[in-house]
């Protein structure tokens, strides 16, 4: 830097800052080390936001507490978020100094991610309608028009299909169809009672209704779900709907998915989805440990009640297979009690197993119990404020 004194001053956000010439030639942050090689105030103020000559004083409009920790990571090497702040609004003072996701805390970045994958949708419309709105001019609002009026009904009606918050017909809507979905439930579950096939033979012709109306109903859905949807692209990713010979009768059972479809209208099964969604790491991990762990413990509980040739051979564990079956309920602590160890060893190592599916399905159910409170609490608070939105919209 060709100016001023030795002594450059940062104003980020009101905070001050004094460093060195030779700090600020080799500073971690990307923006702070290109004042050094500026020529010219003209070349400052394209880093910075103003510049005092006399005081030799840089300043930034930046948010102060969020500088702090940057600093800290500067001075630690540890960068995480600001408490009570936007995990959003971090990433976008991160970027300004020249930092990437990658130089967070492994926790941090997770957080992120999270939030950028929750936030993406919201942020597309919104960039969209800012984007079709900008275009004031006539020209473009004549040829457009009708487009736009297309688009901006699609989109009412996907919402209104899509999120049950978004309006009253929304709400009317997914009412209606969590009572088609429950009545839809209800026929499957009774048609494999041993007395419904009387009952159907007397009342055939309510049953056939009932049950045209539900298809009927959801058939009609999944039309307009179709028309109204973004992506419009069949992929074929699913053999089961392609092959020829899958039978009416699984066909019929598949509809047990639709419970599914209460996910959209219930808080708790949202809360369950976003938290196994999460949680996957945490899941992967907890199947890695019950796979290392019945490995063992079937490889040991088959020696030591069939493999050593005793006169006391149990054949429930004539295979290490077979052992597995033991070792999961012996580790959930379900124990149905349709096999057991009858030595003396085996039942050390029954014990042992018990206690070690204890410690190892503790481990990581502790981090998704967290992310299942955080995320509860995440929906609730984003439900009441579309109930709040949905209040004032109705009243205006």
């Amino acid at each position: 830097m060709k100016f001023g004194k030795n002594i450059c001053i940062l104003n980020v956000g009101g905070t001050k800052y004094a460093f060195t010439r030779e700090v600020i030639k080799d500073f971690p942050l990307r923006r702070v080390s290109r004042l050094h090689s500026c020529s010219s105030e003209k070349e400052v103020l394209e880093v910075c936001d103003d510049y005092d000559r006399e005081r030799n004083e840089f300043f930034f409009d930046r948010h102060s507490e969020a500088f702090v920790f940057i600093m800290l990571y500067v001075r630690s090497g540890k960068l995480r978020f600001v408490p009570q702040m936007c995990e959003l609004s971090f990433y976008n003072e991160m970027i300004y100094w020249g930092l990437e996701s990658s130089h967070l805390e492994f926790c941090c970045q997770r957080r992120l991610e999270d939030r950028m994958s929750d936030t993406y949708t919201y942020f597309s419309e919104e960039d969209i309608k800012a984007e079709v709105d900008s275009r004031g001019e006539e020209d473009q609002v004549t040829r457009f028009g009708s487009e736009r009026g297309n688009a901006r009904w699609l989109e009412r009606m996907r919402r209104t299909f899509e999120e049950p918050a978004s309006s009253v017909a929304a709400q009317i809507l997914a009412s209606v169809s969590v009572v088609f979905v429950i009545m839809s439930m209800v026929i499957l579950c009774a048609s494999t009672l041993p007395d419904w096939d009387t009952a159907k033979n007397n009342t055939v012709e309510e049953h056939r209704i009932i049950e045209a109306v539900c298809i009927g109903w959801f058939t009609a859905e999944c039309i307009v779900r179709f028309i109204v949807s973004r992506d419009k692209s069949l992929t074929g990713e699913n053999p089961q709907l392609q092959r020829a010979g899958v039978t009416l009768r699984v066909l019929r059972m598949m509809r047990i998915f639709w419970l599914i479809k209460l996910a959209r209208h219930f808080l708790g099964l949202q809360t369950l989805g976003l938290t196994l969604r999460r949680c996957y790491r945490e899941m992967v991990m907890l199947l890695v440990f019950v796979c290392v762990a019945m490995a063992i413990f079937s490889a040991l509980a088959q020696l030591l009640e069939h493999g050593l040739d005793l006169e006391t051979s149990n054949e429930d564990y004539a295979s290490i297979p077979a052992a597995c079956w033991w070792v999961i309920i012996s580790m959930t602590t379900v124990g149905y009690g349709d096999m057991y160890p009858i030595t003396i060893p085996g039942r050390v190592l029954g014990g042992v197993c018990v206690v070690s599916g204890i410690v190892l399905l503790a481990l990581p159910i502790t981090f998704i119990y967290h992310s299942f409170v955080q995320c509860y609490h995440e929906l609730k608070f984003r439900s009441a404020r579309c109930v709040r939105s949905l209040s004032s919209e109705f009243l205006n």
